[in-house]
């Protein structure tokens, strides 16, 4: 029997704070139509150079090169092509309002508990921009300096599961949004590549995405489509190019 051995067990009341989360993950799911859709995703190139260039990139930008930060920015790409999810859904008014911004919520795991601020105009910024702005949303959120306006008017939300060693989730929607994307744990295993040529086994690092998404407005077949195009941006882009490291 609970708490017939050892230490009692102890009744706390919530935090202001976990009853707020509480509330507001309570209201999401139960005024939304919540589903998942995932793929896995090769983030070899965003790793090697990681690992190769990673000291150069944090002296020039004062930040780590993250896989969040390149999945964040290919998810901006993505987001232009697919205005569904970089939304708001009103049911009772019978419309949608679509924005021409994205207004990237980056959850933040802190003690007082999850904090989703955003990054506004992320559309405009590279990988290395994107890394700046998630370092200084999670430092200024765990030491407590975030602004009302910091946490209000977000339209997609990311999530980085796996920092904390998950390989995959099923995210609430970060409400009134229709989408929230969740980054796995990227781990190096054997993958099968098809080179045109003939197939082989290599390892490689790979992660999932996980994508929520709110089925009032956005199709099953939309969440795919977006999903495999954030998958196909990390893969394809010359990250070199986009970090402007040159060659060397």
């Amino acid at each position: 029997m609970a708490g017939s051995e050892g230490a009692p067990d102890e009744t706390r009341p919530l935090s202001r704070v976990r009853r707020l989360i509480a509330k507001r993950m309570q209201a999401s799911l139960q005024g939304s139509a919540q589903l998942t859709s995932m793929v896995e995703a090769d983030l070899t190139a965003a790793m090697t150079l990681r690992r190769e260039v990673g000291e150069q990139f944090r002296a020039r930008h004062g930040v780590g090169l993250s896989s969040l930060a390149v999945v964040a920015r290919g998810a901006c790409v993505a987001l232009a092509a697919h205005p569904e999810l970089n939304a708001s859904l009103d049911a009772e008014a019978a419309n949608a309002t679509y924005f021409s911004r994205v207004n990237l919520g980056v959850a933040v795991d802190t003690e007082a508990g999850l904090m989703v601020p955003n990054i506004r105009g992320a559309q405009e910024l590279t990988v290395a921009g994107l890394a700046r702005a998630i370092a200084d949303l999670a430092a200024r959120a765990r030491g407590r300096k975030l602004t009302l306006d910091d946490l209000e008017g977000g339209t997609f939300t990311i999530t980085n599961t796996g920092s904390r060693g998950s390989l995959l989730d099923t995210p609430i929607l970060n409400a009134p949004e229709t989408g929230i994307l969740a980054v796995g744990k990227v781990e190096r295993r054997p993958a099968v590549i098809d080179d045109d040529r003939e197939e082989r086994l290599a390892i490689r690092d790979r992660g999932y995405l996980c994508l929520t998404y709110d089925h009032r407005l956005v199709d099953g077949a939309d969440a795919a489509r977006f999903l495999v195009d954030v998958k196909r941006w990390v893969e394809t882009t010359d990250l070199r190019a986009e970090l402007e490291l040159g060659d060397g």
